[in-house]
């Protein structure tokens, strides 16, 4: 082994695939064999199915199954809001409202496809006779999807459940919630602030149960220089679901006029963000 100008002996390497790896030796029980022989040859328990390089072709495959899925959705708004709702409180109602109306203006409807908030989404696009999506996720109590999802896929993680909420949505439209609305909410909203995602409405259903939140954003974060003044006029806020809807239209033949999306007046905010 040769020395390099400075006098360091160079550290030994090996290549697994694309990989280059330095320090510590190869495993001795793959020593002398190739990737294919040891695929093809080896036999053993299935621990390698926890491995994290599997989990990565369990990402893909979620992608892809996903992908096909909602490829050839017609037009779409993504709906969020608490699991925890009754059935007979006013925001179901007003989910129920928003679904078929929704469903009336020409958009499929995209939930979580759990129960409360997003049943009642779903059940008003499914009875108005549109098209009622369920994106579940894989939690540690179980959760079906709601009865009245026409097309549904369950995610084992949230991150790939979070791209089809975004990618096939011309809108979020957002319910009183908890933590998951929330996480949503402002996952959107990031991706609107830094242009990620062409611009498009967010819409906070219920005006009482949201005020708490924006008065927050403008008095503390806004005085605090933490977001930009602009950055709130990304968001509307309505108990109208007559509003909502013509927001999002309007919104859709901006984008198709060549505008911005629903944001499109709001200039570019060129300061740093929190992303």
């Amino acid at each position: 082994m040769t020395t390099s100008p400075d006098g360091r002996r160079p550290r030994s390497t090996r290549q697994k695939g694309p990989v280059m790896l330095r320090r510590g030796e190869p495993d001795p029980q793959n020593q002398g064999t190739t990737t294919d022989q040891r695929l093809l040859d080896r036999r053993g328990g299935s621990d390698f199915l926890h491995t994290d390089p599997w989990r990565v072709m369990r990402i893909t495959s979620e992608f892809v199954e996903g992908f096909g899925l909602l490829a050839e959705l017609p037009r779409a708004v993504s709906v969020f809001g608490s699991a925890r709702t009754p059935r007979d409180h006013p925001h179901y109602a007003a989910g129920v409202e928003l679904g078929a109306a929704l469903v009336r203006a020409g958009y499929a409807v995209i939930t979580g496809g759990g129960p409360g908030a997003m049943e009642a989404a779903n059940r008003g696009a499914s009875e108005a006779g549109g098209m009622s999506v369920g994106l579940g996720i894989e939690l540690p109590f179980e959760q079906e999807l709601n009865e009245w999802v026409d097309v549904g896929i369950s995610f084992r993680y949230f991150f790939v459940r979070k791209t089809m909420f975004v990618k096939y949505a011309q809108a979020f439209v957002i319910l009183p919630g908890g933590f998951g609305t929330l996480d949503e909410l402002f996952e959107a909203l990031t991706l609107v602030q830094t242009r990620k995602v062409t611009r498009f409405p967010v819409i906070l259903l219920g005006t009482e149960y949201w005020s708490g939140l924006i008065d927050w954003i403008r008095d503390t974060m806004v005085a605090e220089g933490t977001v930009s003044p602009g950055d709130l006029d990304l968001i509307i806020v309505t108990d109208d679901v007559a509003e909502a809807v013509a927001a999002i239209r309007a919104a859709d033949e901006a984008r198709a006029s060549g505008v911005d999306g629903a944001a499109g007046r709001i200039p570019a905010d060129t300061g740093p963000s929190d992303a």
